[in-house]
């Protein structure tokens, strides 16, 4: 397959995955609804509040509701996953649709549309796994989220650790020195959109001003899901737990 395909493939990802879905879903259910720009999110059991930059499927849950916000979400994956699974049936034996999962992961996280500033890409990496092995992507996301949340007890970590397993499972399912570039550009790409949060969890943790991660895992709708599966799980107290376990302590 000649070079001007998979560059033609790879401009179309990225124009693709530059199409906001939040912006999308707040137009046709929640119109008028919405503020763009950063987005406010109190912080349960606390009198601290933190701000969104993104519009994105986070940004959507916390103003509109967690319906809206995941409904989002998988726009956001279908956008990529549908026209990546047509070009990989489509064009067997290429690459093509790997170079359009690729555009569309930097499309999503820095946008032509809107001023290059996207969502972290988290999705669009998924999309990109899903397409290249759904076995691949239950146990990268799940394990990703157990190592980070059993293992580490990290929130950051849980949130990102899926995207990063993505390099060993290719590479050793696979073997394929292509798909090994993919899944690396990839975890470039979504560290590069992860930066402030990065920065922020660090300087958090750094400075020590909250008490444990179970504050930070609010910042984003994912990080919310993650909170409510360890507390199911008892690794984490809900509010007011940890007050009621210190007076039980006291008497």
């Amino acid at each position: 397959m000649s070079n001007g395909i998979l560059i033609a493939c790879g401009v179309a990802g990225y124009l693709v995955g530059a199409a906001s879905m939040a912006r999308v879903v707040v137009k046709l259910f929640a119109r008028g609804r919405y503020r763009e720009g950063p987005t406010e999110l109190r912080i349960d059991g606390t009198d601290r509040t933190m701000h969104l930059a993104t519009v994105s499927a986070s940004s959507v849950s916390v103003q509109l509701g967690s319906r809206l916000g995941f409904t989002t979400y998988v726009l956001d994956v279908l956008k990529i996953l549908i026209p990546t699974l047509v070009l990989k049936h489509a064009l067997p034996g290429s690459y093509a649709y790997i170079a359009f999962a690729g555009g569309g992961m930097v499309g999503h996280v820095f946008p032509v549309f809107h001023g290059f500033k996207g969502g972290r890409g988290i999705s669009t990496a998924y999309a990109g796994l899903l397409a290249i092995s759904g076995i691949g992507f239950l146990v990268c996301s799940l394990g990703g989220m157990l190592f980070g949340l059993v293992v580490m007890r990290d929130v950051w970590t849980a949130y990102c650790a899926g995207v990063w397993a993505m390099i060993p499972w290719v590479w050793f399912t696979t073997g394929d020195v292509v798909l090994l570039v993919y899944a690396v550009f990839v975890n470039i790409v979504f560290m590069l959109g992860m930066i402030p949060e990065t920065r922020q969890w660090f300087r958090i943790r750094r400075e020590n001003k909250w008490n444990d991660t179970t504050e930070v895992m609010q910042l984003s709708g994912m990080g919310r899901g993650l909170l409510k599966m360890a507390r199911r799980f008892g690794l984490v107290k809900a509010p007011g737990e940890e007050d009621a376990a210190d007076g039980r302590r006291d008497t």
